[in-house]
């Protein structure tokens, strides 16, 4: 009888074993399922973010008034304007449009020197691209973004050009306490 409760014994604890080894088995099936759920949903978030902006949606948003903000040279410098007594009118029209330098009054017109550059808009590539043709030279530039109060053009020289829209001089009225 001790030589049957014995095999017994031996029995249970190997099937106790068993038993844990098959739940550690689950966990790790469990836990890579886990990680393959994740890394899709990270994979997918970050393809999500990469995508290239809509070029016909980028032509509603340039016209208006810029000014720029940045400059970025090709070999990484950064240039800041805080100030800028000239500024960008971009009027699109379809297809083709004009950019013309404008300076701000402070009563909220601008006046121009009535020189404007003409130029087409085509898409290639996936990119919006901006061909300027005056009688002196022709050039392009690439939209890199352009948004309702950020444009972001790239020139024929590398540099990256950013513009915000151009809110006009608040000063505010002058007020009497009398």
């Amino acid at each position: 009888m001790l030589k049957v409760n014995c095999y017994w014994l031996i029995v249970n604890i190997e099937l106790c074993g068993f038993a844990r080894k098959k739940c550690t088995q689950r966990r790790e099936e469990n836990l890579k399922k886990m990680i393959y759920r994740i890394t899709l949903l990270i994979l997918t978030f970050f393809i999500a973010s990469c995508e290239k902006p809509n070029p016909e949606a980028q032509k509603q948003n340039l016209s208006g008034y810029w000014e720029i903000k940045t400059v970025k040279m090709p070999d990484g410098e950064k240039k800041e304007f805080d100030i800028n007594t000239i500024i960008d009118h971009i009027e699109v029209k379809g297809d083709s449009g004009a950019r013309t330098k404008v300076s701000p009054k402070f009563d909220g017109t601008f006046t121009s020197n009535g020189v404007s550059e003409k130029f087409i808009l085509k898409i290639e590539v996936d990119s919006l691209r901006i061909y300027y043709k005056t009688p002196f030279d022709e050039w392009k530039e690439t939209v890199i973004e352009a948004k309702d109060s950020t444009l972001t053009v790239k020139n024929r020289d590398n540099k990256i050009y950013t513009y915000s829209k151009f809110r006009e001089f608040n000063f505010g009225k002058p007020t009497t306490d009398n």
